[in-house]
């Protein structure tokens, strides 16, 4: 296909296709700013209209569609946050004895000093850990919280008057099961009477509590979220038939658990928001959301994705196929033209195509340019030439994500993406040569086009650390008549992913 065609056939994809039928990407591309970064254990509160987000690693974020997500730094944001909205004031708890209040999600917080305790600390608190504030609909506030390991999950009401007081006995909900595999620790759920149960979040929805938690460890890709249902928020309740909820141990998207479910406002449609644990670094965590669903029994239901899904709010587009990954392992073998500029020894570019966060590709020190260019097409000279209606890029950087005062190094990455039919000329289809914001995470959308060859090119990145790439995917569709659409079963690796 010539340049011209080229040019061509993208305006009219693009005309058929829309940028506004945005759509999110697994990890998240969350902003990093001076005083936190998105380190799991996600909290998520709509209030008003608006979404506001903590994790982790401190700072909280406020977005209008959990889309775009705007940064801000708050102080008092404890290890693995609950931000909970209550008689118009909001309440930040978590990894902490402390209870802190402000008239803003976004604070000043005023610490209104420990949890209180009425009875003793064998029924089970522990002195604050993963601590949740539930809200009922009559208003009665709830402490929801694990124990230590095994012990399961607990909860007891809270003085109307003073959050800050327990108003009764701490109630056991319920406790490690080793008949639940997926609750045992390790890698591989090898240990049968280890679990660390943590990480509780309730919602209600027609009658019914769901309380979800978190197994076998946040060390683990192993890592999952489960969850039980009552009539009562103290229970009893009953280990849900579809669990876990939550659970991906292979791909770029794994490990993933300890998060939030939060409700789009004047809608019936739900979200989960979960920490994604990587192989590499080791311990590093990412943010993921997925689409809830309910069936007519009231279990609930979430597929983890890590290919482009519509927008919260927004279905999908059934007047193309589902954008699927069309690089992975695609640098390498026969007949296959893919290329790359440079790459210390140990860290090939194939690394970087290999749909695995634990490896990385390292360009060399001196590189200035760094850029690695996918080969679309089949391996061998004996398969048909294959192009590729491509729509959206995502990159994971293994970069730095330190400190929290002014001298904060944050991650701002510049780069760009060209399409190419023959290999030799380019067309730039995203140009972010210019950007200023600091993510290590970055997913962009452009409009359609038909090509063969991508090429991404890193222009500028932070230069006190090795230039490291752990994923490098672009997502389109083959090209062809009598393509499949969402619906159409004969082609399921074709389809949208969600629920």
């Amino acid at each position: 296909m010539k340049l011209k065609s080229l040019l061509t056939a993208a305006v009219a994809l693009a005309l058929a296709f829309p940028l506004s039928a945005q759509r999110f990407c697994n990890p998240l591309p969350m902003v990093i700013g001076q005083g936190g970064n998105a380190g799991g254990d996600v909290s998520v509160l709509e209030h008003g209209g608006k979404y506001y987000m903590c994790c982790s690693g401190g700072g909280m974020w406020v977005s209008d569609d959990l889309l775009n997500w705007e940064f801000h730094a708050v102080e008092h944001i404890p290890g693995a946050p609950d931000l909970a909205e209550y008689n118009g004031k909001f309440y930040l708890t978590g990894n902490s004895d402390h209870v802190y209040a402000a008239s803003d999600p976004l604070g000043p917080y005023e610490d209104l000093g420990l949890f209180k305790n009425t009875g003793p600390v064998e029924q089970g608190w522990n002195g604050g850990f993963d601590c949740k504030i539930f809200v009922d609909d009559d208003n009665q506030p709830y402490l929801f919280w694990p124990g230590r390991g095994i012990s399961g999950i607990y909860g007891v009401k809270l003085d109307p008057n003073d959050l800050t007081k327990f108003a009764g006995t701490p109630t056991h909900l319920f406790g490690f099961n080793p008949m639940h595999a997926w609750e045992r620790y390790g890698e591989m759920n090898e240990y049968p009477t280890v679990a660390w149960i943590e990480g509780p979040w309730v919602i209600k929805r027609n009658g019914i509590y769901y309380l979800e938690y978190s197994a076998s460890g946040t060390q683990w890709r192993s890592y999952a979220e489960g969850y039980y249902t009552a009539t009562s928020p103290l229970g009893p309740y009953t280990y849900a038939p579809n669990n876990p909820l939550l659970r991906k141990t292979d791909g770029l998207v794994t490990g993933t658990a300890h998060g939030s479910i939060v409700k789009l406002k004047d809608k019936d449609e739900w979200y989960q928001f979960y920490t994604i644990v990587l192989s590499n670094p080791p311990g590093g965590r990412r943010i993921g959301m997925d689409k809830v669903t309910f069936d007519a029994d009231g279990l609930m239901y979430c597929k983890v994705t890590e290919s482009p899904q519509p927008a919260p709010g927004r279905v999908a587009n059934t007047s193309v196929p589902a954008s699927i990954p069309v690089t992975i392992n695609k640098m390498t073998g026969g007949d296959n033209q893919s290329v790359f500029s440079s790459a210390r020894d140990g860290y090939p570019a194939a690394f970087a195509v290999d749909n695995y966060s634990g490896t990385v590709w390292m360009p060399e020190a001196t590189d200035a340019a760094p850029s690695i260019t996918v080969d679309l097409g089949p391996a061998t000279p004996y398969d048909q030439v294959q192009h590729f209606t491509v729509d959206a890029m995502r990159v994971m950087f293994n970069g730095p994500r330190r400190g929290f005062g002014a001298a904060a190094v944050l991650p701002v990455y510049k780069y760009k993406l060209e399409v190419s039919s023959d290999g030799k000329k380019f067309v730039t289809v995203l140009d972010k040569t210019k950007n200023n914001v600091a993510k290590d995470v970055l997913y962009d959308e452009f409009a359609p086009i038909n090509c063969r060859f991508v090429r991404f090119t890193v222009t500028d990145w932070p230069k006190d650390t090795p230039l490291g790439v752990i994923d490098f995917t672009v997502f389109g569709y083959p090209e062809g008549a009598e393509l499949p659409q969402y619906a159409t079963p004969t082609f399921p690796f074709l389809q949208y992913q969600g629920t």
